[in-house]
């Protein structure tokens, strides 16, 4: 990540017909500067973006001498001041460890989550300064920060989250008294119903290779199946909008393929599997063209 934005910031000084001789010349041609005096316009969670993303750049620009996010995350922030929709950054995209990729990427579905409750609309503010914190602490993260300092975003992104979470909670409505059901009800010897039996496999980006989460959640699917054979097990693939639309449309169909010769091997009967591919027709979290988004890049596994 570092060496892409690297090339983009020196492909940038040319085209200005300059070079990047000191803090000054940033100062006067950068998309900082630019970002500086825009009018953010649009919802007023891209206008409350806009002014986190400004903080934020000026910051990596003035105090940490980092060019290269300084000039990232300012071309966000002009983006969300003219009003378009601008996602947290992809996980995937940053050099990080394992242990890390993992706590980042629940970090950030939860967040996507509440921008699918509405969010972005109820709290703007709050919203805007989730997602500038998380990429803060993404951005430190790769740079392996260990101090408290360091780590002060991603206590604030914690934070920010606790409180938009709060704001999303249902409001308190008459006690509606409902007859609990017996536990003979249930036929343990019948398929699951479709809405308990939904599962996720997600890959990383242009792969269709399986990683061990997903080859956790596979495991659980061929048990749940030993136990409560269905008839028909869905397998769905998809991909994000980065790429053409037919090349997602065929990486979404053998990432589908993937997961049922995986699931095979776990003991799942071939005959009960049909596989099918949506490519980047049916987004997840919904994303303009060309953007890499990794809830997007995944198999939905569904019982009938």
């Amino acid at each position: 990540m570092k060496m892409l934005r690297n090339v983009i910031l020196t492909a940038g000084a040319v085209a200005l017909g300059g070079s990047l001789s000191g803090c000054s010349a940033f100062n006067s041609f950068s998309e900082v500067h630019a970002l500086n005096e825009a009018q953010a316009v649009g919802s007023p969670f891209t206008q409350a973006l806009a002014g986190e993303y400004r903080e934020f750049a000026n910051r990596e620009l003035k105090q940490m001498m980092d060019y290269p996010d300084a000039l990232h995350f300012a071309r966000k922030g002009l983006a969300a001041a003219a009003g378009e929709t601008v996602l947290p950054e992809p996980v995937a995209d940053w050099n990080l460890s394992e242990n890390h990729i993992q706590e980042l990427g629940a970090a950030r579905g939860r967040l996507i989550l509440a921008y699918d409750l509405g969010a972005r609309e109820t709290s703007p503010d709050l919203a805007a300064r989730a997602q500038a914190r998380f990429d803060c602490w993404i951005e430190g993260q790769e740079e392996d920060w260990n101090d408290s300092e360091g780590m002060r975003c991603k206590n604030d992104f914690i934070a920010a989250m606790n409180d938009l979470e709060s704001t999303l909670q249902p409001p308190a409505a008459e006690p509606e008294v409902i007859e609990a059901p017996s536990a003979f009800d249930v036929d343990a010897s019948q398929p699951m119903a479709t809405e308990d039996a939904m599962y996720l496999v997600f890959f990383n980006w242009d792969s269709t290779e399986l990683s061990s989460g997903a080859m956790n959640v596979l495991e659980a699917v061929a048990e749940e199946v030993a136990k409560n054979p269905p008839g028909t097990i869905n397998v769905v693939g998809h991909a994000d909008t980065s790429g053409p639309e037919a090349y997602n449309q065929r990486l979404a169909f053998k990432r589908a393929n993937m997961v049922k010769d995986a699931l095979v091997k776990r003991g799942v009967d071939a005959s009960t599997i049909m596989v099918d591919a949506r490519g980047e027709s049916e987004l997840l979290v919904p994303t303009p063209d060309n953007v890499r988004e990794p809830a997007n890049r995944r198999v939905n596994i569904s019982f009938n």
